[in-house]
């Protein structure tokens, strides 16, 4: 099948609306954590969330957040197969996750949805990567250098792998995740980086 322009279109605002629904914030809110954006990052992925003391709220938000960059590729894959419509529908959610229309496109870092669409795309990269940032997790106990160093191995590990268009892929996000990640960088060469689990008022 031939990707028109009107496909690609409709391919890429799909995986952005799904990737835009905010899962962290709003499982805060019902759980009565009040509005994430307002304690520690402000930010409304599943670190953040972890700082409200919440750890089951914190992994519902990871797997909701890592899902929904898979199902928008999933699908994708399943009506236009033999096609890169899961490769910009994944890309897409993870915009939409940054991204999202719903909070005046101030949204997540995008790492649970980049750790989800490698997952549903090249699996064996997907794993490659989340292995990567469980070892630097457990090492630094710094979510943001994890994240990091996920987002420099998964291209790399789908190219060896012979992956190149999910290399590709993987690389302009991982560009996109060290964007969103400048002042943490900033933190960790200063060495005033938070560790996993610590709170912010």
């Amino acid at each position: 099948m031939i990707l028109t322009p009107l496909i690609i279109t409709l391919v890429f605002l799909g995986g952005y609306i799904l990737g835009s629904t905010p899962f962290g914030l709003l499982l805060a809110k019902a759980a009565g954590q009040g509005d994430i954006r307002s304690i520690g990052s402000g930010n409304i992925g599943a670190t953040n969330v972890l700082r409200t003391g919440r750890k089951d709220i914190a992994l519902a938000t990871l797997l909701l957040d890592a899902g929904k960059a898979a199902a928008a590729a999933l699908i994708a894959e399943h009506l236009l197969p033999g096609t890169p419509a899961n490769l910009i529908a994944g890309g897409a959610a993870l915009l939409g996750h940054c991204f999202p229309f719903w909070l005046k496109f101030k949204g997540g870092k995008g790492v649970a949805t980049f750790l989800g669409v490698l997952l549903a795309i090249a699996w064996p990269v997907g794993l490659i990567a989340c292995g990567t940032w469980l070892l630097t997790a457990v090492v630094t106990r710094i979510s943001s250098l994890s994240a990091l160093s996920a987002a420099v191995i998964a291209p790399v590990a789908a190219l060896a792998l012979g992956h190149t268009g999910v290399a590709i892929m993987a690389a302009l996000l991982a560009a996109l995740i060290f964007i969103r990640h400048r002042e943490n960088i900033g933190r960790i060469l200063s060495g005033s980086e938070s560790k996993i689990g610590s709170k912010k008022s």
